[in-house]
């Protein structure tokens, strides 16, 4: 066997989540052959949800056929085992050929049960907050987040996404149709928003977007902007405000707005990418399209949680703590200081001199849902060549 007959994606609806599972599916339909399907898991709510996510989702990973089958019934996931059932019967494949893909604690669960009751194999993308990645058969985990050494963990700089460097142009032709634009440059500007550790803010806005803008008008250059679900309303209003101003707006799409997704295009079509450092995957995506992003740094939240993020990184520094003890702001840091490190990165600050591209996509270019797909495939093969 060459790797999984059958790809099932466990979708929880959040963008971020599916781009990374669909990136590492597609890759595995293209090095293995396998064909690729997308299920919904159920929507669950209060108390349901945290007893099915939280308490009774512990005992998947010791879970029999039947064991996981009741977990189903009981997480409203039988209309998913009836799904599958379709699957393996129209594709004329066997439990074991499947392979149940999912990003996302939320998913994550369910990823599990079907594996267990179909006798297929787990993988998941990013570490689930209550299994871990223990129970899983793969588990592809950035770095940032320091996994355990384990045969079943592969480690990424980032986050995999769906961006496909043969695809960009076309991308960039729909887009470009789009937002017409007769500049010499484009520039794209990625902006994510509020959570546990950043904000951005209107203020932010008006301290780096506006300069942005000036820089853009001496230049010669327009800008092509998107905003994510985190950004706040607020926000997207300050930048609307400032579209009004400056004319080099050549597009501003808000992500509460439309639901379009122009990031691959923007990749594709624009000559420098800016990315607030709030958004893993937008970097990662950027990189991915062989660019060398521009870090923007935006507003931290203060308070407790922050003078502790920066006690532990203090002890790290020091060595008197591990690295995985890092979190918060600083565990991010960190991940950006390796996609500088490896010239995939640089900071926003300056641009008299353009950063300009990696270079073109070759075998070796950074791809982190392909290796990850790779990955899959050998440990695949390794696991049934060792199978008596």
């Amino acid at each position: 066997m060459d790797g999984p007959k059958q790809v099932i994606i466990l979708s929880d609806g959040i963008r971020g989540h599916v781009n990374q599972s669909r990136g590492v599916a597609r890759w595995l339909s293209r090095l293995a052959g396998s064909g690729v399907h997308e299920l919904e898991i159920p929507r669950l709510s209060g108390t349901r949800r945290f007893f099915a996510l939280k308490v009774s989702s512990r005992k998947l990973p010791s879970a029999d056929k039947e064991s996981a089958h009741r977990w189903l019934k009981e997480s409203g996931g039988l209309v998913l085992c009836d799904e599958v059932g379709r699957i393996c019967e129209e594709s004329a494949v066997s439990g074991a050929d499947l392979l149940f893909l999912s990003a996302g604690s939320s998913a994550a669960p369910f990823t599990l049960a079907l594996a267990r009751f179909f006798g297929g194999r787990a993988a998941t993308v990013m570490t689930p907050s209550v299994l871990g990645t223990g129970p899983f058969d793969f588990a592809i985990v950035p770095a940032h987040d320091f996994p355990p050494e384990s045969p079943n963990v592969f480690q990424t700089l980032g986050a995999p996404n769906a961006i496909d460097p043969g695809d960009l142009k076309r991308e960039a032709d729909v887009l470009l149709q789009r937002y017409p634009s007769p500049a010499g440059k484009k520039w794209g500007v990625l902006i994510g928003g509020n959570d546990a550790n950043y904000r951005v803010t209107p203020e932010w806005v008006r301290r780096r977007i506006r300069p942005l803008a000036e820089q853009a008008m001496i230049q010669g250059a327009d800008l092509y902007v998107t905003t994510s679900r985190r950004t706040a309303p607020e926000t997207e209003e300050a930048l609307l405000d400032l579209s009004a101003e400056f004319p080099v707006f050549r597009m501003l799409l808000l992500a509460s707005k439309d639901p379009w997704n122009p990031v691959p295009g923007i990749l594709g079509a624009c000559d420098e990418v800016f990315c607030t450092e709030d958004s893993v995957s937008m970097v990662s995506e950027a990189a991915t399209a062989g660019l060398v992003v521009r870090i923007m740094r935006v507003e931290k939240n203060e308070g407790w949680s922050r003078i502790l993020q920066e006690a532990a990184s203090s002890l790290v520094r020091k060595g008197a703590l591990p690295g995985r003890f890092l979190w918060g702001t600083p565990r991010f840091d960190a991940m950006l200081e390796m996609f500088k490190a490896k010239g995939l990165a640089t900071e926003a600050e300056g641009l008299k001199e353009s950063p300009g591209k990696a270079g073109p996509f070759q075998e070796d270019s950074f791809h982190e849902a392909r290796d990850a797909a790779a990955w899959i495939v050998r440990e695949w093969n390794r696991k049934e060549n060792a199978s008596p």
